[in-house]
């Protein structure tokens, strides 16, 4: 009983370090038990954060990264192996679709409580699981990468519907869309017109990208970025940050964000990808996940992200030069359902172009 109340006390210390903002002066370190963290965020923006959390509490935190490649796709897959006996307590992924196909399988427990309940409740979208599974926050945009100047003649494209126009053939670089935010685009591609009722418009979509010969990419988003600044290719389909990341290393690249479809109505912009965070059901701590869930949903983290070389785009204080001009209004968990489905008839699409 003496170690469950110690562990209490930590806790409501830690509770405590993370609303004041004061640090730890040492007495309870080690005391509480590591959290586990699998990470897919870039190690080099995370540690950061997570240091400054064990900075604040004394609760130390054993993060779990994967690579450029294969995140978040691989910690899914070891998060579901481990399923019978869980190693990690928290699951911090640079994206959403993976994290709610694991909600979907079962994988996560609820997060509930002060920040928990009403996250977000006051701005429009869809930041959370509606049974409190994962929470998205600092999102980065989809964009269309280019050099700067273009180093060609034609307009920029108006729309990411505008890819499968025969004027790009041969001209675009992706990432595989087995893996990272390219999957997760194409299931909200998908959703986006389905909602509308017009599905077949991913169909065409797919088909005329296809005909287009993409250069399809296993170095990831950031990839894409080097192939456009090197002159392999002409535009790109990435994320905010591995424009900045390249741009921080010199490359002359810019970035437009494009809306999905040419109907220029309110919501129909570009796509936005949150972070999100999720505990593990049945992980070995509980209470040192909640505590670091809460910590990374803070505003303090939202600033930090905001001014790290990942620029993540604020979403509860002013985004300033970060903000998106019209996010696309899209429902995330139908995204994520549709996204294999979507992967798929790419793939499909593709053997037959070969043959």
């Amino acid at each position: 009983m003496r170690l469950i109340q110690t562990g209490m006390r930590v806790s409501a210390l830690a509770s405590a370090l993370l609303v004041t903002g004061s640090g730890c002066d040492g007495e309870h370190s080690g005391v509480a038990p590591p959290v586990v963290v699998y990470v897919s965020a870039d190690e080099s923006i995370a540690r950061p954060v997570l240091a400054e959390f064990t900075n604040r509490t004394g609760i130390e935190v054993l993060p779990v990264f994967d690579t450029e490649a294969t995140k978040t796709t691989g910690l899914a897959s070891r998060l579901r192996s481990e399923r019978e006996r869980p190693r990690a307590d928290l699951f911090w992924s640079s994206e959403c679709f993976r994290t709610i196909e694991l909600d979907e399988e079962g994988l996560l427990a609820p997060l509930s409580g002060e920040v928990f309940d009403d996250w977000m409740s006051d701005r429009p979208g869809r930041w959370k699981a509606d049974d409190g599974g994962w929470f998205g926050f600092a999102p980065r945009a989809r964009v269309i990468v280019h050099r700067q100047p273009p180093g060609f003649d034609d307009p920029l494209p108006a729309s990411w519907e505008a890819l499968a126009d025969p004027r790009w053939a041969n001209r675009i670089a992706m990432a595989d869309p087995r893996f990272g935010t390219t999957s997760g685009h194409f299931g909200a591609l998908h959703a986006h017109w389905e909602a509308l009722g017009t599905p077949e418009r991913f169909d065409r979509w797919v088909q005329g990208l296809v005909e287009n010969r993409p250069d399809v990419l296993t170095s990831g988003n950031a990839g894409v970025v080097d192939a456009v600044a090197s002159g392999a290719s002409d535009i790109g389909m990435t994320d905010t940050d591995d424009v900045w990341a390249a741009r921080a290393r010199g490359l002359d690249v810019e970035l437009i964000y494009p809306p999905t479809d040419l109907d220029r109505q309110v919501g129909r912009g570009t796509l936005l990808v949150p972070n999100t965070v999720a505990r593990i059901k049945g992980g070995p701590n509980p209470e040192g996940a909640h505590l670091l869930a809460r910590w990374l949903l803070s505003e303090e983290v939202e600033r930090i992200l905001a001014a790290s070389s990942s620029r993540n785009i604020p979403l509860r204080t002013d985004a300033g030069s970060l903000a998106v001009p019209d996010p696309l209004d899209v429902d995330l968990a139908r995204s994520s359902a549709l996204m294999e489905a979507s992967i798929r008839l790419f793939r499909t699409r593709l053997k037959e172009q070969a043959e």
